[in-house]
């Protein structure tokens, strides 16, 4: 087996992130579930925009964040996703190319606009989310880069993925690849809604060996075991899956393999200003050290090193290097 080209490849929804700040009386009166993912239409849309108060726009999407994490770090990183041709397309493409991250899937010229996530901060930090998928529930199969996949040593898949039929298409057709050059895939679970919606498939992935690395935290862990007993719930995913990590907030992660598990601090932090992205930028920590041959203690540390900063800052993208705030910390990748 070659070398790989890329540390971790992301495949994910390509998403422009419009943020703002919000009470919580404002997502009572539009509806929202508090802390949740809703899935919504152009109309809607465009009347939470209208509604909400003002806003910075700025590239994101699950998968995409951590790959950007990835690229921080040092580490090399690519991206495929589906944008449209369009305004919000070209500053999305232009973001995560000037992140350091290879990115070539061709843009739709016609279809649904590049996808939005509106994403309301309440003042203790929680993050609302709205998100109009689309052009990125257009990834298809064939956008699929065999030779990218084939050169990643960890291919990186959200399970927002799971939710539109052509994506999902996309999704197994990477995992083969992968697993056909001898990489590894790994699977977030993304949101506890997402694991109602997708329990069974969820399960049969990891079970399967579609994918190789589960990352999720306390919620979408008790969501796909169905049990508010935790520690049930890690023996479960145990006896599942081969190597898995589950974070826990301010009370860091546990690293879940067949032999047992490792429990690993979070990074302390000054405040909390927007948990937006703090699961996307453990996964980028702990994935590049994973890719690199690093040991899980120091894979997880990483991840919260990543985490920790992402959360003391509006958005879902670090603000300084990760590279070097690992060294300063007396970590590397």
């Amino acid at each position: 087996m070659t070398a790989p080209r890329y540390d971790v490849l992301g495949i994910g929804n390509a998403i422009v992130d419009v943020l703002a700040r919000a009470e919580d009386d404002f997502l009572v009166a539009q509806g929202m579930r508090k802390g949740a993912m809703a899935l919504i239409d152009e109309a809607r849309a465009e009347s939470i925009y209208a509604a909400m108060g003002p806003a910075i726009e700025i590239s994101g999407g699950s998968a995409a964040n951590t790959i950007v994490g990835v690229a921080s770090l040092g580490a090399r990183a690519a991206f495929i996703g589906k944008v449209k041709d369009d305004a919000l397309g070209k500053v999305f493409s232009h973001d995560i190319r000037a992140a350091g991250v290879g990115f070539a899937t061709s843009p739709a010229a016609d279809g649904p606009s590049t996808a939005r996530c509106y994403v309301l901060v309440t003042p203790d930090g929680e993050r609302t989310m709205n998100t109009y998928l689309g052009a990125a529930q257009h990834l298809r199969a064939d956008d699929i880069d065999e030779a990218m996949v084939g050169d990643a040593a960890i291919t990186y898949l959200e399970g927002y993925l799971w939710d539109p039929p052509e994506a999902k298409a996309a999704f197994k057709r990477a995992a083969q690849i992968a697993h056909a050059a001898g990489r590894r895939v790994a699977l977030t679970l993304s949101d506890a809604f997402c694991v109602d919606r997708y329990r069974d498939e969820f399960i049969d992935l990891i079970r399967s060996g579609t994918v190789d690395i589960v990352l999720a935290n306390e919620g979408e862990l008790r969501s796909l075991y169905q049990t508010a007993d935790f520690d049930s719930a890690v023996a479960e995913l145990r006896a599942d899956a081969s190597l898995a990590v589950v974070t826990r907030s301010e009370q860091g992660c546990l690293v879940v393999t067949r032999d047992g598990t490792q429990a690993v601090p979070a990074s302390t932090v000054e405040r909390v200003v927007d948990t937006t992205g703090a699961g996307d930028l453990f996964a980028a920590g702990f994935l590049s050290g994973l890719a690199r041959g690093r040991d899980h203690v120091t894979c997880a540390k990483l991840g919260a090193l990543a985490a920790g900063e992402v959360i003391q800052h509006l958005g879902a993208r670090p603000e300084v290097s990760l590279k070097a705030l690992a060294a300063e910390n007396g970590l590397s990748v």
